[in-house]
């Protein structure tokens, strides 16, 4: 997969890539940026939505690495469709996104092409931010090559990266459910609770899933016995004190799935 890669990257020598802080996006970082490291930018968009775990693992990689890291705010929390959480509400924020990439590119005067991490296995998915990638004309290397996320991990360990086994974290406001606005608070709350749940477990992956004011917890099937009555009071209190309007939690009647707090259409109260 490598060398395939770099066949790929070296058609497209000048490159901004969107980089999140998982693995697929800091890989293709790693190998871009080692290839060619004079016309390789790393752009990381610094907003809410954002989990401050990411933007300190970009940071940290960027600062080992010395690479050309810049670091936007998008807009999309100025923008009234996206904090209405409708069920495209990933397609309006990457909209941002690659708007600010474009302004980051313009500014340096480069012809540089918009590549994102994205891999194969994401296309099985509803994905409305890949339409907002065609617009503004962002490129994807590893579909391109039919890279899967399994080759995208075992580049990683190729590369010798220390992210090679990052469980998959997509952006906190993927954890409101279809039609629950998005707000600065309820993002941070969730990103609080779910270090909590972590601390309390040791569960690699969590989430805290906000239905309006309800949070449901959402681990593996091998971890819902350590999410206890006193582990849920606590992750309850510790969001509560970021956001007072939250009401109430509990541990999900099933078993961790990806993606369950996207619905189709709003859940009706």
């Amino acid at each position: 997969m490598r060398s395939h890669l770099l066949d790929w990257l070296a058609r497209a020598p000048a490159r901004a890539i969107a980089c999140s802080g998982g693995v697929d996006s800091l890989t293709l970082a790693a190998l871009a940026h080692r290839a060619s490291p004079a016309t390789t930018l790393v752009v990381h968009s610094i907003t809410p939505a954002v989990p401050a775990a990411a933007t300190a693992r970009v940071l940290r990689m960027a600062a080992e690495q010395r690479w050309d890291l810049r670091t936007v705010r998008s807009r999309e929390f100025e923008d009234e469709r996206y904090l209405a959480n409708p069920r495209d509400r990933c397609y309006v924020c990457k909209s941002h996104l690659y708007e600010a990439m474009h302004d980051v590119v313009g500014a340096v005067g480069g012809t540089h092409t918009l590549l994102s991490g994205a891999n194969v296995d994401d296309l099985g998915e509803y994905r409305p931010g890949l339409r907002a990638a065609a617009e503004a004309g962002v490129r994807h290397p590893y579909v391109e090559i039919g890279a899967r996320k399994v080759d995208v991990r075992a580049l990683a360990r190729e590369l010798d990266l220390d992210v090679a086994d990052l469980p998959a974290s997509p952006c906190l406001a993927s954890r409101l459910y279809t039609g629950t606005p998005v707000t600065p608070a309820r993002l941070h709350a969730v990103e609080i609770g779910e270090a909590l749940l972590v601390a309390h477990t040791g569960a690699a992956v969590v989430r805290c899933r906000l239905r309006e004011d309800e949070v449901s917890i959402e681990v593996r099937d091998g971890d819902r016995e350590s999410v206890t009555p006193a582990v849920v009071a606590d992750v309850l209190a510790a969001m509560r004190a970021v956001d007072p309007a939250i009401r109430a939690a509990a541990l999900d009647e099933q078993a961790y799935r990806p993606g369950r707090a996207f619905t189709l259409t709003p859940v009706v109260r």
